[in-house]
């Protein structure tokens, strides 16, 4: 807890924090590993941002569905 952030930033840190946990235990590794090329970190870096991409376009199609039913 960082008393000069707001509590958004801060459950943003912790939610960094987590993640930064899961991976090293589902991975055995943390970002600091070094058996990826450049050219596959950013293959996953892409793959997640079309993830997002995939989510954000679900979120706005419930959004544009509720929106006609009201």
């Amino acid at each position: 807890h960082c008393d000069t952030m707001s509590s958004v930033e801060n459950t943003v840190i912790r939610k960094i924090m987590e993640r930064a946990l899961v991976g090293e235990r589902k991975y055995g590794t943390t970002m600091e590993r070094q058996d990826l090329t450049r050219m596959e970190w950013l293959i996953h870096a892409q793959e997640e941002a079309m993830d997002l991409c995939v989510y954000l376009e679900r979120l706005i199609m419930e959004e544009e569905d509720a929106a006609r039913d009201t």
